[in-house]
């Protein structure tokens, strides 16, 4: 598709000293022996987040960096001097997640866990979702690691929306609105649009290599003068392509994701962009036509609201994360706490009294 794809409990009982390290306990008769599990890392409430999960969010960091072009040494570098950063967002996840929790979210997040899993598998014209589980591992996803990252970006949008930004909503008055519209006119200029068809190749079951050389294959059919749509229905993976011949519709250019936007920008009403790679596959984009950003303003409620909100929402939501952090019982284990703490804001929490 054209806009592309894509947080955790209550309150504290013990410490994290005393969850430093898991035991087994031997079995009657055997000789004693102590067995580490795992290390905890942060206790946020009674959830402790450990380091084998963060070392899952690392190696799905990097697999991700290498997948977008990067060698995996590089990829290994750069987020382990991120890892102070990403030890905090999952902080701020798990806070997140707990919210969710408590406000009774979890079964409405999994069913639309499951609505985007089989989405997907429609998309990839697959035909069961074993079917897509191992197009995944193909490709290098684990198909559990993808639904956690999908609960966690729901349930992260859903407490967001409910708690915070219905709120930031209602608090915009009518009056409001006309003022702002009347200061920031320039803002609401007709957007500029583009008009997209597209070739998509997945990599599900595929050697990647070779999907990307038929990529180039196709470029070089189109730009040689063959028919756009009947090229598209002949190699296209989209499960629809017969019926929209390819066609995609009317986009904002500025609403475009930044992987589509320089391409698509560079390239001519008529023409076709060098195939460009997403997570899933390769996409190759027509240009059916441009228009150029309007001169005069227009006044549309829904539009002055967004930018609004555009402009409200943030500072709200870090608000929010800040109270939630000083509600909770957060504790660092020591040997993380010179590179997390910075990246908290107003660092943790005074943990002799975060009971609350």
């Amino acid at each position: 598709m054209i806009g592309s794809i894509s947080v955790k409990f209550i309150k504290s009982i013990s410490v994290l000293a005393s969850l430093t390290f898991l035991f087994a306990l031997p079995a009657f008769g055997q000789e004693t022996q102590l067995t580490v599990i795992d290390e905890g890392v942060v206790q946020v409430n009674d959830v402790v987040i450990t380091l084998s999960r963060i070392n899952r969010e690392v190696n799905n960091a990097v697999e991700s960096m290498v997948r977008e072009g990067k060698t995996r040494e590089e990829a290994k570098a750069e987020i382990e001097a991120q890892k102070g950063q990403l030890i905090a967002n999952l902080i701020q996840e798990e806070l997140i997640i707990q919210k969710a929790k408590e406000l009774g979210m979890e079964r409405d997040v999994e069913a639309q866990i499951n609505k985007q899993f089989i989405q997907q598998m429609e998309d990839l014209g697959l035909q069961s979702l074993d079917a897509l589980y191992k197009a995944m591992k193909d490709n290098g996803l684990d198909p559990d690691a993808v639904r956690a990252t999908l609960r966690g970006q729901i349930m992260r949008s859903w407490v967001f929306q409910s708690q915070v930004d219905e709120q930031v909503r209602w608090s915009i008055r009518d009056q409001d609105i006309k003022a702002y519209f009347e200061e920031h006119k320039a803002k609401f200029t007709e957007p500029a649009t583009v008009t997209l068809s597209e070739i998509f190749l997945s990599f599900a079951g595929k050697d990647v290599n070779a999907v990307k050389e038929q990529a180039k294959g196709i470029v070089a059919r189109l730009r040689g003068g063959e028919e756009f749509a009947k090229v598209a229905v002949e190699v296209s993976d989209r499960p629809n392509v017969a019926e929209n011949k390819g066609e995609v519709g009317v986009f904002e250019m500025d609403r475009l994701a930044d992987v589509f936007k320089e391409p698509v920008s560079k390239t001519k009403v008529g023409e076709v962009t060098d195939p460009i790679e997403i997570t899933e596959g390769i996409e190759i984009l027509r240009v059916d036509a441009k228009t150029a950003q309007g001169t005069e303003s227009n006044f549309d409620e829904d539009k002055v609201v967004a930018a609004m909100m555009q402009e409200k929402v943030p500072p709200a939501r870090r608000e929010y994360l800040r109270v939630l952090k000083d509600d909770a019982y957060i504790k660092i284990a020591e040997a993380y706490r010179p590179v997390v703490s910075p990246y908290l804001e107003n660092d943790a929490p005074d943990e002799t009294t975060a009971s609350k």
